[in-house]
């Protein structure tokens, strides 16, 4: 206390430090001295001019975990950092997301969570548009899923400023995983509660790419890819499917069906069905899969649900008698 009405409870801990604070000011300067250290119990309360010099035990932080989740850059000793855990936590509890690289392009799909029944359809995006051959899809926080976009557009016009030619998917992946990476390294900031997946086209190597980066910063490249709250079971379904030969027509049916399967609506919010896609067949730009597109391949995908659920039905029907 800056006048010492209220003592201070000074548990029984391990180190000792130097609480200086003036009577006129609420700031406080902490001195490791190299005597902090000695035995001292309870706290000494003396008067230096018009100086209290508070000493007191604090607390360490106990080897279970407690204590080690305040600051991004503090690593538990089993060798984890509980603010980045934090953040993919975050990532876990929002609508899905999925990436296709299919034959002749890649599509990006969304499961975009409407929080209110009186929302403006496409009001709250989650697909965005980076140059004209790259498209970003966000799972998590979409707020902070918006400043990674926008460092990713700054990205992009930097590398044509500076080079005269649109930026390559996986540079540009690399950059983005670098800046994601440096809100884990600093106490002052904290990691992005978001993922995203970059789609792209890559004109030098004649090359389609699917990246996606994970709050900790790092970046991976695949085939198929899911985050969000239905990622394993989005995961499970991507991998029975034969990625090579499908297109992008027959990718946003299948996405449509995952999606729809994965989502409860007994517990899970009405959701908007997002989605953006860079193909062959529109000279390989970013573009938002046009709405009728998306509607008849969730029409198609309710179908296809509902015919699993017969067949399954009559198979149980048969098998009891």
């Amino acid at each position: 206390e800056a006048h010492g009405e209220r003592p201070v409870d000074a548990p029984d801990l391990d180190r000792f430090v130097f609480c200086r604070v003036r009577q006129d000011s609420f700031n406080v300067q902490v001195d490791d001295s190299a005597d902090a250290g000695s035995n001292v119990a309870g706290i000494q309360d003396l008067m230096e001019g018009d100086v209290h010099v508070l000493k007191y035990r604090v607390p360490t932080m106990s080897s279970t975990g407690a204590g080690y989740d305040v600051s991004p850059t503090t690593f538990s000793p089993d060798g984890r950092l509980f603010q980045v855990e934090y953040a993919s936590k975050a990532v876990e509890n929002s609508g899905t997301a999925i990436g296709l690289k299919c034959k002749d392009g890649i599509v990006l799909a969304v499961e975009n969570l409407l929080l209110s029944k009186l929302l403006v359809a496409n009001s709250n995006r989650r697909t965005f548009g980076v140059g004209p051959h790259v498209s970003i899809a966000v799972a998590g926080l979409v707020s902070d899923g918006r400043q990674v976009v926008n460092r990713a557009r700054e990205e992009a016009e930097n590398y044509k400023d500076n080079y005269g030619s649109d930026i390559p998917p996986s540079v540009l992946a690399d950059r983005l995983a670098q800046f994601v990476h440096f809100f884990t390294l600093n106490y002052s900031l904290r990691p992005f509660g978001a993922s995203v997946l970059i789609a792209g086209y890559d004109a030098f190597m004649e090359a389609l790419e699917l990246h996606v980066i994970e709050p900790s910063g790092v970046a991976y490249k695949f085939f198929g890819a899911a985050v969000g709250k239905g990622r394993q079971g989005a995961k499970t379904e991507i991998e029975k499917l034969k990625l090579t030969e499908t297109t992008c027509t027959d990718a946003i049916k299948e996405m449509a069906k995952i999606l729809h399967k994965l989502h409860d609506e007994s517990k899970d919010k009405p959701f908007e069905l997002e989605m953006a896609w860079v193909t062959e067949a529109n000279g390989f730009k970013a573009q938002t899969v046009p709405r009728d597109v998306v509607a008849a391949a969730e029409k198609w995908a309710k179908e296809a649900i509902e015919a699993e659920d017969m067949d399954e039905s009559d198979d149980e029907e048969g098998g009891a008698a």
